[in-house]
């Protein structure tokens, strides 16, 4: 998609307000017309040459007038303005963040998430820019066009001395083009390795300071400092010399009607009033340049957003930014994503159908997504499933068959994985180091790209697991906890609505009750960057708290219990069974706690399947689960 098709379509994302805002700057920048005749008449009446009869009073009160009526038009045209500009800015941005939760968890972005901050303000308001001074221009050329009419009957010579400096300001704007967009481009990666750097810094503090590398951080961060400088130093030069151009063009051209003006007037064929319309409307024709100018260069710059949003969607189509989707800016459209949330959802996955800004397919998605991030901190996919009746039931069998992943960079991953998990039923996953396990909770849930196999609940294919393995279906608690500095409550629920006692019994299951009693404001403790006021453990049952709230049919926990005592991990699977009795759950472990209460255990080696059966049964077949299950008594 070039840049001229990408401003197309967000034009046509709303074209009845575009319209609309289009009229009302129009009517905005010809408003002009009318004072400037007025003004006319008002210097040919003091020389007794008006051809109106209103006097100076009636004169002067029809501009005060014209003055008012142009106040009020405006604050009309930044109403229009507001209403469709920013909808650009929020569409682009939905779907982009949207497209960015669709991806399996490690394709996500492909750049820190400082940069992606970068690309979603940056980027997306340079669009919005280079969308929104399309509408100033075509009014501004209405303008052009119809005082160029007024002023041509007055004088021709001189209307074409007003008007030449377009001319050099479109030609200095197309000889600029390359070098501008070159500069543009480079500032913008500039600022976004210095936002990546700030990200990466505060997200990485204790292992800096373990490493002592405090120096050689500050220096990194520095030389992207320098770089960005130099870079926006460029850019802002070529900005303000196309701006140079622009006015000094300008005042090339007032100075030759000042001149040609003073000729005529002694000639006598150029009146006052003909001298005061030329010089006021001189003043709009020159916004009109510097405007035509100014949407040139936004123009040429909304092609270096473009290029950048569409490196985010890592190899999607550009029509994927501009596509028509609700904005959920209506109070309707809040109360249909709540009743939507709570029913279980099919997405049939052609695009003509996501095309169709329809609220409640919006709310769908919009639910989705926050499920799957409330639930473990990662991105979905979207996709569709094959039989809504059947999928929507509750979890009886879930098979998994052929299931094959490798990594692109190493080629390790797993092979050909088979195995079923039945209604109530606790299965651990185990092995040793490196052996695939987290890669096959990973694949099954659809947080890897999909790789072979199949995966059916109840019987039935699901065709994309990222977006299938959601609350209520599926809950997952990651290996290591997504937490945010806020408070606990809020790193808890993750913007679902606290109902009933939900959250107290989830923190019961949890094993988390004793902890929020001790912290100073209970659930309403900031806990901090990546939860650093809370231990190892509390951060894991914080997590699984998080989980817990979220009724699911499926729970699969990654190596949950690594930091609790043997204690806090035999209350915690008692309490979540005491609490759910009919839940299913894939554990990954090698504690003995979670071995020993399992009702099937997978031995991973080597990204296979190396033995299958219960503890007693492995001890006696496994050698691999020997070393696991003796491990730490034969090193004492």
């Amino acid at each position: 998609m070039n840049t001229y098709h990408y401003l197309w379509r967000l034009i046509m994302y709303r074209p009845i307000r575009y319209l609309i805002n289009a009229i009302a700057w129009t009517v905005i920048y010809l408003a002009p017309i009318a004072p400037g005749l007025i003004t006319k008449e008002f210097f040919d009446s003091l020389t007794g040459t008006s051809a109106l009869g209103y006097g100076v009073w009636g004169l002067i009160a029809l501009l005060m007038a014209a003055a008012l009526g142009r106040i009020m038009l405006i604050i009309i045209g930044f109403i229009t303005d507001v209403n469709f500009r920013f909808r650009m800015g929020m569409l682009l941005r939905r779907n982009l963040l949207e497209h960015v939760l669709k991806q399996p968890g490690a394709q996500a972005i492909p750049v820190s998430p400082g940069e992606a901050i970068s690309h979603f303000r940056d980027d997306v308001d340079q669009s919005e820019e280079a969308a929104s001074w399309s509408v100033d221009v075509f009014g501004m050329t209405c303008f052009a066009l119809v005082s160029g009419y007024i002023l041509i009957r007055i004088d021709a010579q001189m209307t074409l001395l007003v008007f030449m400096p377009i001319v050099l300001v479109i030609t200095a704007a197309q000889l600029a083009t390359v070098r501008l967009q070159k500069y543009r481009a480079a500032s913008r990666e500039a600022t976004s390795k210095v936002t990546g750097e700030i990200s990466e810094m505060f997200g990485n503090v204790q292992a800096i300071q373990v490493a002592g590398a405090e120096k050689r951080v500050i220096a990194r961060f520095s030389s992207f400092g320098d770089d960005r400088r130099k870079a926006m130093l460029k850019d802002r030069l070529m900005g303000e010399l196309l701006d140079s151009v622009f006015s000094n063009s300008v005042n090339l051209g007032t100075g030759l009607i000042l001149l040609l003006a003073g000729t005529k007037m002694r000639a006598g064929t150029f009146t006052v009033g003909d001298f005061a319309l030329f010089v006021y409307y001189l003043t709009f024709v020159t916004q009109f340049i510097t405007n035509v100018g100014k949407f040139i260069t936004y123009f040429k710059q909304m092609s270096v957003s473009l290029e950048r949003l569409t490196f985010l969607l890592q190899g999607a189509s550009a029509k994927v930014l501009t596509m028509v989707n609700s904005l959920h800016l209506k109070a309707e459209s809040k109360v249909a994503e709540a009743a939507v949330s709570a029913i279980p959802l099919a997405q049939n996955g052609r695009e003509s159908e996501r095309q169709s800004g329809d609220d409640r397919e919006g709310s769908e998605k919009v639910a989705r997504g926050l499920e799957r991030v409330s639930a473990s901190g990662v991105n979905i996919g979207q996709g569709h499933i094959k039989d809504e009746n059947q999928i929507a039931a509750s979890l009886q069998r879930l098979d998994v068959n052929g299931l094959s992943y490798a990594y692109s960079d190493t080629g390790r991953g797993i092979s050909d994985i088979h195995f079923s998990l039945k209604r109530g039923s606790f299965t651990v996953i185990t092995g040793t180091i490196g052996s695939g396990k987290t890669t096959l909770v990973r694949s099954l849930l659809g947080l890897l790209p999909k790789g072979e196999g199949t995966i059916a609940w109840n019987g039935v294919p699901v065709d994309d697991p990222g977006t299938f393995f959601t609350p209520p279906r599926s809950a997952y608690t990651a290996q290591v906890p997504r937490l945010y500095s806020d408070t606990l409550r809020n790193n808890i629920l993750l913007g679902q609505a606290e109902q009933g006692d939900s959250l107290q019994l989830a923190l019961h299951a949890a094993v988390m009750e004793f902890d929020v009693a001790q912290l100073p404001g209970g659930l309403d403790t900031v806990i901090g960057p990546r939860g650093v006021k809370l231990s190892g453990g509390q951060a894991q049952r914080t997590a699984a708290a998080r989980m817990l709230v979220r009724d699911a049919e499926l729970y699969v926990f990654d190596d949950l219990s690594s930091a609790l005592d043997v204690e806090t991990e035999q209350k915690l699977w008692e309490r979540m069974f005491q609490r759910r009795s009919d839940a299913t759950c894939l554990v990954v472990s090698h504690r003995k706690t979670a071995l020993t209460r399992a009702d099937h255990i997978i031995v991973m080696k080597e990204g296979r399947i190396e033995a299958e059966g219960n503890s007693d049964e492995l001890l006696r077949q496994s050698a691999t689960f020997r070393e696991l299950w003796y491990g730490d008594e034969r090193h004492t």
